[in-house]
Formats: C-alpha cells, structure tokens, sequence
C-alpha cells in the first residue's frame, strides 16, 4: 500500500474530525455576530448551501473553505491547523487539545516560526569579517 493511500485513509477520521469541529465554531461565531448564513454565504461569496455543509461538518467541505469562513469571522485558525502539524509529522493527535482555545498555542507557534526566522536571516545577513592572521603585515 502506498504512503498516499495509507495517509489518506488514516486522516480520514482526523479530518474528519477537525471539519465537524471547525463547522460548529463557524456556527457559533458567525449567530455570535448576528449573521444569518445568507448573509455569510454572500459576504463570501458561496452559495447557502454550501456553506449548511461546511458548517455541519460534511466531510466533502473543504478546508479553505472552513479557513474562509474562520477569517471572515475573526477565529483562531488553531483547531484547523495545529492538527495537521500533527498529522505532517506522522503523530498522533491528541483530541483532548482540540477541546480547548488553540488560540494561545497558534500564538506560540507563530513566535517560534518568527523567531528561528529572524535568527537565521540575522546570521546570513551578518558579514563575516576576515582578519588577518596575527604577526601576518601589511
């Protein structure tokens, strides 16, 4: 069995999973800020039904659909993304983290994507001086 097929049917519960979980959010913010999901879907620019699928969970619903609506509504982008780290990086993950904010953990991870960053433009963008051997003149 080939990687792709084998990771395919193993992430079929995880995004599964994650789709169900960023359905509800979607849900819950988009009647928190007293959108009506006609409203959403044209300010999207999707169709109503489609966005009934998206925010029930339908597992054909895509995932830059459910990242559309979370930016649209200002959501932490964390239950989507944190476990597909995880599941890049061939582990398990673990469902009890989905269960609280992600926001604070997104946070985090951005920090030290930006940190490791900038240490390492800082150290290709550093001259490196050369100097003259001792006792060599000039």
């Amino acid at each position: 069995m080939s990687r792709n097929i084998a990771a395919s049917e193993a992430d079929e519960p995880l995004l599964s999973y994650v789709k169900e979980l960023s359905g509800k959010r979607i849900e819950l913010a988009r009647k928190r800020d007293g959108l009506t999901q006609r409203d959403l879907a044209r300010n999207l620019g999707m169709g109503v039904r489609w966005l009934r699928e998206i925010e029930s969970g339908n597992p054909k619903s895509k995932l830059d659909d459910h990242l559309r609506c979370t930016y649209h509504l200002s959501l932490s982008t964390g239950h989507i993304l944190i476990p597909l780290l995880y599941f890049g990086q061939n582990m398990s993950y673990p469902f009890q983290l989905a269960a609280g904010d992600l926001q604070e953990l997104e946070r985090l991870c951005v920090e030290v994507i930006s940190e490791r960053s900038l240490t390492k433009l800082t150290r290709q963008l550093t001259p490196k001086w050369r100097t003259a051997p001792i006792g060599a003149g000039g």
